[in-house]
């Protein structure tokens, strides 16, 4: 057999494998495989080999295999996955957050000509060179920072042809930047000005967008905002339902300020169900009886400057809980995993095991990958390494300890 195209990567301090960890409900940091003093080797972007360094050094020089040397104190995890992003935008609403912090409500932000339309305004003016460029600065920031897979929504275009628009830019950055990008269709994002009834706006993207967005590849799930807002339980289970018909897997932002959206995610059996702010102990309950996976939103809690999702309540009640950046241009601009994740976890008094498995494995399972989110023979040599000889320090350091080393698909990037 050949194996010239087989490297070996190591010696790693630590390797943390994230793999065979329970799907939801709580984790004990004792639960983790930490292979001390490992090796991984890579082939073809798969992960063929994992375990002690000297064991596999033995096999590469009697198979000939090269080796990529890492002569640094490190601790190797899988590459980040942020499960819910708005990265495809123009426009600042820097403007906003003045507002916000002097005291100013949402409706008095949105009515001074603020809140998502200001970003509609701005994404529509734009063309898809420039949203391609303003979405690859933020991808490599992104990779930089040891995210190797991300979810991207469309949702600042609000017609036919600016949705389009979006997914386009989406799809053209995918193909050309190392990381991967999950693209999801939140044209149900809010009524726009031109509409005055939202159940026609509904039924026109049904009829009109979907299935072109099916047809040219341009997404496979699709989105909606349940919320005062936005839209209704009763408009938003006809849309998902109907798009769901067609296909299409469902997330939905639900429970951010009111309880119906988890009621939504349950009925239409939803993948995820993403913010959550509101949720209590019968949304919980809901989630979990139909298998919906709850994703965490804290920069979203940060921005607004209020509480968290009830992210320790969800994991007692046996939820597979993921965390993701929510990274927009209003609520939530930072945009940072590592440190979102260390906030919400000291907040929500998470085990370390949690907190890296809500944006490792169980953010891969809020976006239906089987191949990612663990280091396990199989799976895509997606990984990170940190500067350091203790996995605990990646969240002790509250975000500032970030990777020295991103591999996607076994070659450094």
């Amino acid at each position: 057999m050949n194996h010239e195209n087989y490297t070996l990567i190591g010696p790693f301090t630590q390797i943390l494998t994230m793999a065979n960890l329970p799907e939801a409900g709580p984790i004990t940091d004792e639960e983790l495989e930490v292979i001390e003093e490992g090796g991984v080797v890579v082939c073809d972007g798969k992960i063929k080999l994992i375990g002690k360094y000297n064991v596999l050094l033995k096999v590469a020089q009697e198979e000939h295999y090269k080796l990529e040397k890492i002569s640094e104190p490190m601790v190797l995890m899988p590459g980040l996955i942020d499960s819910h992003t708005h990265i495809c935008f123009a426009g600042s609403r820097a403007n906003d957050y003045a507002m916000r912090v002097a005291g100013k409500s949402y409706l008095e932000i949105a009515r001074s000509g603020g809140g998502i339309l200001d970003s509609v305004r701005k994404t529509r003016e734009a063309t898809v060179v420039e949203l391609v460029d303003l979405l690859k600065k933020r991808c490599d920031r992104h990779l930089n920072e040891g995210v190797t897979t991300c979810e991207v929504k469309s949702g600042y275009g609000l017609t036919v042809e600016e949705e389009l628009k979006m997914l386009e830019a989406i799809r053209l950055v995918n193909k050309h930047h190392e990381l991967d990008l999950v693209p999801t269709c939140l044209a149900a994002h809010m009524r726009p000005p031109e509409h005055t009834d939202s159940n026609v706006y509904l039924q026109h993207i049904l009829e009109e967008l979907l299935p072109q967005v099916k047809e040219q590849g341009l997404a496979d799930r699709v989105d909606i905002f349940i919320e005062d807002t936005a839209f209704t339980e009763q408009e938003s289970l006809e849309y998902l339902t109907a798009a769901k018909e067609l296909g299409f897997d469902i997330t939905v932002h639900a429970d951010q300020f009111s309880t119906d959206g988890s009621r939504v995610a349950a009925e239409v059996g939803a993948v995820s169900a993403d913010h959550l702010e509101a949720s209590g102990d019968e949304e919980i309950a809901l989630l979990k009886e139909a298998g919906v996976v709850a994703t965490v939103l804290p920069g979203a809690s940060l921005g607004l400057g209020m509480h968290y999702a009830p992210a320790r309540r969800m994991l007692d009640g046996g939820l597979c809980v993921a965390i993701a950046t929510d990274w927009n241009p209003g609520s939530a601009p930072m945009g940072d995993l590592i440190m979102q994740a260390a906030l919400i976890g000291a907040a929500e008094k998470l085990t370390i095991a949690e907190t890296l498995a809500a944006i490792t494995t169980r953010a891969a399972k809020a976006l239906n990958l089987t191949d990612r989110g663990c280091l396990a023979k199989g799976t895509q040599a997606d990984m990170i390494a940190f500067e350091s000889s203790n996995y605990k320090e990646i969240l002790y350091f509250q975000g500032k300890l970030k990777p020295t080393i991103v591999w996607k698909q076994g070659r450094r990037v």
